[in-house]
């Protein structure tokens, strides 16, 4: 039998957005991540982040602090008995037109290969539009945003909270 996943997006799904955020200090868990996450894994899905992190190539923060951050939230992560199965990040920017950089479905079709994951049975929790674009492209088949405004494909949810309520 196949698994079941939930990929998420970092900043703006796991944390609060800032923008380029690569300090411990300034990286704030969003409001019931930790509740929805113990959920998710109660129901028997693989956790998966998904990352795009631009910021690397334009110089505001080295590859090893988003390292270093990294460790600190899967850290965190384990203290509430929340196992992430693997993160997956872009390092670079746009103007590359990388294949993992989201819109680009790679880090959701290498996680597919990687973890034998049914994406039809998968969910993908992002905050931009190009990450519901990334999941279609990859056959998620449940897309929720979180973000500002509206988007097309997608269920929208105002907290973490409520996405308790569609994955069941």
């Amino acid at each position: 039998m196949k698994n079941r996943a939930i990929f998420l997006d970092r900043d703006g799904v796991i944390n609060i957005d800032k923008g380029y955020v690569y300090k411990k200090e300034d990286f704030i868990f969003a409001p019931d991540i930790f509740e929805a996450l113990r959920y998710f894994l109660s129901q028997g899905y693989l956790l998966f982040i998904v990352t795009n992190q631009s910021g690397i190539a334009r110089g505001y923060y080295s590859e090893e602090d988003f390292l270093k951050l990294t460790k600190y939230m899967i850290n965190e992560f384990a203290k509430q008995n929340i196992k992430i199965t693997k993160l997956y990040y872009c390092p670079h920017a746009p103007e590359t037109n990388c294949p993992c950089r989201k819109p680009n479905p790679k880090m959701l079709l290498d996680a597919q290969r990687e973890f034998d994951i049914d994406m039809s049975a998968s969910w993908l929790i992002g905050d931009k539009q190009s990450d519901i674009e990334a999941g279609i492209k990859a056959g998620v088949k449940n897309l929720i945003y979180i973000g500002e405004g509206e988007c097309k494909n997608a269920r929208k949810i105002n907290s973490l909270k409520e996405v308790i309520n569609f994955i069941v």
